[in-house]
């Protein structure tokens, strides 16, 4: 897999809470990381590769989203919710969706390629939580009424300097909801997430 040179991958900090048992190693973080680029990287050069997991951690299932950044700015998010594949293959699968498939965004340019710096959030199964016991920066948010569904990364309200209130009223918006819809029948459920990637990836 090429990883250029000037990529140093942060492979100890989080945006989360701190963590004084990460469930992911130095070495597992590094090579999802790299996965990561290598996915994006075959889907421009129209060939394959393996979706096989490497060790049995890394075929644990998981929820995952990759962020994508260049030159600090959010360049690509997509991710996976539910726990529907290994946490190695659901990287590979995220990473090329965040590159081309993220509506937001034209499809990433092979000469962008060389300066893409990612970002990994490995989620945790989501429980059901009360708006009073999420904590700004360690949880992630997931606002469900009917077809609705809204979700925010534990690290967006850190990233917006959002306080509580801010943080449910702008998942609620995400999921087409009004502001208050956390509080008027809609149902809340929180995750945490294991969050490392790339410098370059703190958004300006």
């Amino acid at each position: 897999m090429s990883q250029s040179p000037d990529k140093s991958i942060d492979t100890t900090s989080s945006l989360t809470a701190p963590e004084e048992h990460p469930a992911y190693s130095a070495e597992e973080r590094h090579l999802l990381l790299r996965v990561a680029h290598e996915s994006i990287e075959a889907s421009l050069e129209r060939r394959q590769i393996s979706v096989d997991a490497p060790t049995p951690h890394l075929a644990e299932h998981h929820g995952a989203f990759s962020s994508l950044y260049l030159q600090g700015q959010l360049r690509g998010c997509v991710g996976y919710v539910f726990p529907i594949a290994s946490v190695y293959r659901t990287v590979m699968e995220t990473a090329r969706a965040a590159a081309f498939d993220d509506r937001r965004f034209s499809p990433l340019q092979a000469t962008e390629a060389p300066h893409l710096r990612i970002s990994l959030s490995i989620l945790s199964p989501l429980l059901p939580i009360r708006a009073e016991d999420v904590v700004v920066g360690r949880h992630g948010l997931l606002v469900t009424l009917g077809a609705h569904r809204g979700l925010l990364l534990p690290q967006v309200p850190i990233e917006h300097h959002w306080d509580l209130r801010t943080f449910l009223e702008q998942t609620c918006y995400k999921a087409g909801l009004p502001g208050d819809a956390w509080k008027t029948g809609a149902q809340l459920e929180g995750f945490t997430a294991e969050v490392f990637g790339e410098a370059g990836t703190e958004q300006r």
